[in-house]
C-alpha cells in the first residue's frame, strides 16, 4: 500500500490518482504563511533525482520561498528498476515521480525539451545530441516566467569529465542564462509571453563530494560559502525537513532511491558564484519578500499580516473576512505575475478555511470526441460562513444557473450532461511531434517546460462569499469505489474511437517461415466497426484486411494476420492501422498504472519493428534469473528459444541441470539478495557442463566474493558511444565464429551506448573476446570475458542487451545466440 504524509499542498495520493486537496488546520496556516512571503528560489540540474530535496524542501517549508526544480530532462535514458518501460515510456514515468516529490517537499516542477539520450561522459559528448541553443533557450524561459530571486545549480561548471555531461551542461546553461534572461535581444520572441527578468543571485549547491574527500573539505577556504542548516523540525507535520526530504527522495521507484529520513543538524553549503554574498546565511538578504515588494501591496501586506497573526487553529474560516478583503486587492495588482500566483494562493486559502468543497466526476475513465457524458457536480460548505454558489460554468463553457446558499454542511449534488466537443486527444505533450535523439519536438512556447499537458476539462464553480464574487476551478475526474481500496480517483481522458496495436515493439523472425501477428483492437465507443490491416515493408507479405465489430466499449479483441518474410536478411516498419467509416486511424492508446503514480494514459503512433534475422542457434531450453527489470526473455522467445523465468527460491541442482544455458537478468546481483546463497549452485551448474551468461550489475557499493567462478572485479568502466570502434581481440574465438560468424557489422546499429560497469580486473582464466572505448579513452577489455570452468562456460558480459534486444538491433541477437550456444559445437545446428 502506498502512503504519502500531507504537507503543504495538502494531496494524498491514493491508487491511481490525485484525491481532491483536503488542508488540515496546521497545513492552511503554513499556506498562509507562503501566502505572505514574495520571494523565490530555482533549483537547477539534469535529471529526475538529481534534485536536493532537503535544501527544496527547507526553502519551501521553513523559508516559505516559492521553490521549483528544473530538470533539463525527463530521464528517459535511465534504467527502470519496476517494469519493463524504457525510453520515452520511462520518462513519463520519471515526470510524474518527480511531481509526487514535490507534492511531498511543496516545490515546483519544470523542465526543457532536451531528451535524456543515456550516459554521457562530458558537455562535448553531451551536445553531439543536445542542440545547445534551444535547450539555454527553454531555460532561459524557464527563469523569465518563474522569476527566481535565487538560482541554485547542482553541479560544478567548471568541472566537465569528472561527472555526467548532462550534470556539467546543467551547470553551465545555468550560468550562462543568468547573465541574458534581463537581456531583452536575448530570445526577443520569448518576450511575447513573458518579460525579462534579473535574478538577485547565482549558487552552486557544493558539498566535500566536490572536493574528493571529506579532509579536504574541511581544509579548504569558505569565505565564498554560506552554510544553511536544513535539518528543522516541524511540530505541525511531526517530522523533521530531513525526514520530509527522504519521502520525497523516495518517489524516485523506478531508480530504486527509496531513502530513509534523517533526524538533527544537516549543513548545505551554497557557493556564491554570481551576485552579492548574504552575510547572515539568509539566501533572500537584501531582497524585499514582503508585500512591500509590490506596488499597491502594503495594504495587501498589513491586513494579511493580522490575519496569520490572529490565526484561529481551531477555526480557520475565522480568517475570512481577512482573506476576503484583501482578494480585490490582489486583483487590482499592476504587476501580473504577482497578481496571478498570490490570486491562485489565495483562492486556494479562502476554499480550505471554509472547508469548501467542490468537484465535478463522471463515472467514465475516458471518452471520444462529441461524446455525451454524465457529470455529477458537487459542493458543501463545511464553516458558518455564509456562501453562495451561484453557477457552475461547465466544460465546454455552458452555465449551469444555481444561486442557493450552500447551507452549513448540507451537501449540494446535482447531476448534468455535456458533450466532449471537438477535444484534443490526451497525451503527453512533448511526445505528439517526432523529435531527434537529444531534442523534444514542441511547437507551442507555452507549453515548453510544463511538467503535464494542461487539463482541457474543467468546471468552474462560482461562489459568492462573503461579498466577494470567487472562481474555484477543479478538474473533471473520473471517480469509482474499489471493494478493497473505497475511494478512487483516476485522470478522465479523451481516446480515438478505438486503439489498434501489436504488443510486441519488434518482431524477430530467425528464419523465412511466416509468423501469426496478432493485432490487438480496443473499443472505446460501443458497437465499433471497423477494417484492420497491417502495412508491411517492400519485400514482406501479410495476409488481406479484415473485418472487426466489437459491440461493448472498453472490449478488445485480438485479429490474426500471416507475415511472411524475406529470403535474406531485412529491416522494416509494421504499421497496424484502422479504417471508421472513411476514417484512418493509425494509433494505440498506452495506459501506465503504478500506484505511485496517476494513471497515464497516452496516445501513440502505432509502429513496430520487423527485423528478419540471419541468425544460428544451439540449444532451447533457457533459464531465466530476473534481476531489476528487462525484457531479454521475451527477446529470446522472438528467435524460438523457450525461456522459463527461475524463482531464486528454487534454484537447486535439479531444476538447472534442465537448461541448455542460465541467464542473470541485469543488476541480478545487486538487487535479489538470496544469490549470496544460491552462487555455490550456480557455479556447480557450470563446473558440471553448463552455460551461465551473466549481465551487468553496478559497481558502485557491489560486494559479491564470488560473482564468477575465479576472482572479477567491477568498475565504472563504460562506453558510452553507441557507435565506438570494437576490436576483435581474437578472432578465432568460438563466441565469435559459431553458430553466426560475427563481424564489425554485427556492432553496427547499436542504440544508446555499447555497454557499462565493465570488470577492470579479472583473473587469468577469463578470456577477454572484444575491446573498446570512448574517444580519446584507453579502451577496456571487459566488456565480455568468458571462462572455462569445469566442463561448462561461465560468461560475463557489460554489453547493454537490455537495450540492443528490444531495440531489434541483429548483431546483438546473433552474438547473444552465440553466447547462449557456447561449447555446443559438436551438436547439429537449430536454425
Amino acid at each position: 500500500m502506498r502512503f504519502l504524509i500531507v504537507l503543504l499542498c495538502c494531496v494524498s495520493l491514493p491508487l491511481h490518482a490525485q484525491k481532491p486537496k483536503k488542508p488540515s488546520s496546521s497545513e492552511i496556516y503554513e499556506q498562509l504563511q507562503q501566502l505572505n512571503f514574495l520571494g523565490t528560489a530555482l533549483y537547477l540540474a539534469a535529471h529526475p533525482d538529481d534534485e536536493n530535496t532537503a535544501l527544496i524542501s527547507y526553502l519551501v517549508n521553513d523559508v516559505h520561498a516559492r521553490t521549483g526544480y528544473l530538470a533539463l530532462t525527463r530521464g528517459d535514458g535511465g534504467q527502470n528498476l519496476i517494469g519493463p518501460e524504457i525510453r520515452e515510456l520511462l520518462g513519463v514515468i520519471r515526470t510524474q515521480e518527480l511531481l509526487a516529490a514535490r507534492r511531498t517537499d511543496g516545490g515546483e516542477q519544470r523542465f526543457t525539451r532536451a531528451n535524456d539520450f543515456g550516459y554521457s561522459k562530458n558537455p562535448k559528448e553531451t551536445l553531439e545530441f543536445w542542440e545547445k541553443d534551444e535547450v539555454l533557450r527553454d531555460v532561459v524561459w524557464a527563469i523569465r516566467n518563474f522569476k527566481p530571486d535565487v538560482i541554485i545549480n547542482r553541479f560544478d561548471h567548471r568541472s566537465p569529465g569528472s561527472t555526467h555531461g548532462h550534470h556539467t551542461l546543467s551547470a553551465m546553461l545555468g550560468v550562462q542564462a543568468f547573465d541574458l534572461v534581463g537581456d531583452a535581444s536575448v530570445f526577443p520572441d520569448q518576450l511575447k509571453y513573458t518579460e525579462t527578468w534579473q535574478p538577485k543571485r547565482l549558487f552552486f549547491n557544493t558539498s566535500w563530494w566536490f572536493y574528493g574527500s571529506r579532509e579536504a573539505f574541511e581544509e579548504a577556504n569558505k569565505d565564498n560559502l554560506v552554510s544553511v542548516d536544513v535539518g528543522s523540525y516541524y511540530p505541525a507535520y511531526g517530522l523533521s525537513n530531513t525526514e520530509i526530504s527522504a519521502l520525497s527522495r523516495s518517489q524516485h521507484k523506478s531508480q530504486g532511491f527509496g531513502n530513509t529520513g534523517s533526524r538533527g543538524e544537516q549543513i548545505e553549503y551554497l557557493e556564491l558564484l554570481k551576485g552579492d554574498l548574504p552575510s547572515n546565511g539568509n539566501l533572500f538578504e537584501g531582497i524585499d519578500t514582503s508585500w512591500n515588494r509590490v506596488k499597491d501591496g502594503a495594504a495587501i501586506g498589513e491586513i494579511l499580516n493580522e490575519v496569520e497573526a490572529n490565526y484561529d487553529f481551531k477555526n480557520p474560516a475565522a480568517s475570512l473576512p481577512g482573506l476576503l478583503e484583501a482578494y480585490p486587492l490582489i486583483q487590482n495588482l499592476e504587476d501580473t505575475h504577482w497578481r496571478e500566483l498570490k490570486t491562485k494562493q489565495l483562492t486556494q486559502l479562502i476554499k480550505a478555511c471554509a472547508g469548501l468543497y467542490v468537484e465535478a466526476a463522471t463515472g467514465q475513465q475516458t471518452a471520444v470526441a462529441n461524446e455525451n457524458i454524465s457529470l455529477n457536480l458537487e459542493a458543501i460548505n463545511r464553516s458558518d460562513f455564509p456562501i453562495r454558489l451561484q453557477n457552475v460554468v461547465l466544460p465546454g463553457g455552458e452555465k449551469i444557473e444555481v444561486a442557493e446558499n450552500l447551507a452549513f454542511n448540507s451537501d449540494f449534488e446535482k447531476q448534468v450532461n455535456i458533450n466532449t466537443g471537438a477535444a484534443d486527444l490526451t497525451t503527453a505533450y512533448w511526445l505528439k511531434d517526432e523529435g531527434s535523439v537529444g531534442m523534444y519536438k514542441v511547437t507551442d512556447q507555452k507549453l515548453i517546460g510544463l511538467p503535464e499537458t494542461p487539463r482541457e476539462f474543467k468546471a468552474v464553480f462560482n461562489l459568492q462569499i462573503g461579498d466577494q464574487l470567487i472562481p474555484i476551478t477543479t478538474d473533471l475526474v473520473y471517480k469509482y469505489n474499489d471493494r478493497v481500496d473505497g475511494e478512487v480517483y483516476e485522470p478522465f481522458e479523451i481516446v480515438p474511437e478505438a486503439s489498434v496495436a501489436v504488443k510486441d515493439p519488434v518482431i524477430i523472425f530467425a528464419n523465412a517461415q511466416p509468423k501469426t501477428i496478432t493485432a490487438e483492437v480496443t473499443a472505446y465507443t460501443s458497437n465499433l466497426k471497423a477494417q484492420v490491416m497491417l502495412q508491411v515493408p517492400q519485400g514482406w507479405q501479410v495476409s488481406t484486411p479484415q473485418q472487426i465489430s466489437i459491440a461493448q466499449k472498453g472490449e478488445t479483441k485480438g485479429v490474426d494476420f500471416t507475415v511472411t518474410p524475406p529470403a535474406k536478411a531485412s529491416e522494416g516498419e509494421l504499421k497496424p492501422q484502422l479504417q471508421i467509416n472513411g476514417k484512418t486511424i493509425t494509433t494505440k492508446t498506452v495506459t501506465i498504472d503504478y500506484d505511485h503514480i496517476p494513471l497515464q494514459t497516452l496516445v501513440l503512433p502505432s509502429t513496430n519493428k520487423l527485423v528478419r534475422l540471419d541468425i544460428a542457434k544451439k540449444g532451447n531450453y533457457i533459464g531465466y534469473i530476473a534481476g531489476a527489470g528487462d525484457v531479454i526473455p521475451e527477446s529470446l522467445q522472438q528467435i524460438g528459444y523457450t525461456v522459463v523465468t527461475v524463482d531464486p527460491g528454487q534454484i537447486t541442482p535439479e531444476n538447472l541441470a534442465e537448461f541448455d544455458a542460465v541467464v542473470m537478468g541485469v543488476r541480478a546481483y545487486n538487487v535479489v539478495e538470496e544469490l549470496q546463497y544460491k552462487q555455490p549452485i550456480l557455479l556447480d551448474y557450470v563446473k558440471n557442463g553448463g552455460t551461465m551468461v551473466v549481465q551487468y550489475n553496478t559497481a558502485r557499493g557491489f560486494n559479491f566474493p564470488n560473482l564468477g567462478p575465479y576472482p572479477l572485479q567491477l568498475s565504472s568502466d563504460r562506453v558510452t558511444d553507441e557507435t565506438a570502434k570494437v576490436k576483435v581481440l581474437n578472432p578465432d574465438a568460438e563466441i565469435l565464429n559459431y553458430p553466426n560468424k560475427i563481424t564489425q557489422n554485427d556492432f553496427d546499429g547499436w542504440v544508446q551506448e555499447r555497454g557499462l560497469y565493465f570488470p577492470d580486473q579479472y583473473d587469468s582464466s577469463y578470456e577477454p573476446v572484444i575491446s573498446i572505448g570512448d574517444e580519446g579513452e584507453k579502451p577496456s577489455e571487459g566488456s565480455l570475458l568468458i571462462a572455462k570452468y569445469g566442463e561448462g562456460h561461465y560468461i560475463y558480459t557489460g554489453l547493454s542487451f537490455f537495450r540492443e534486444l528490444p531495440a531489434g538491433v541483429s548483431g546483438a541477437y546473433r552474438l547473444f545466440a552465440n553466447m547462449l550456444s557456447i561449447g555446443k559445437n559438436d551438436q547439429k545446428i537449430k536454425q
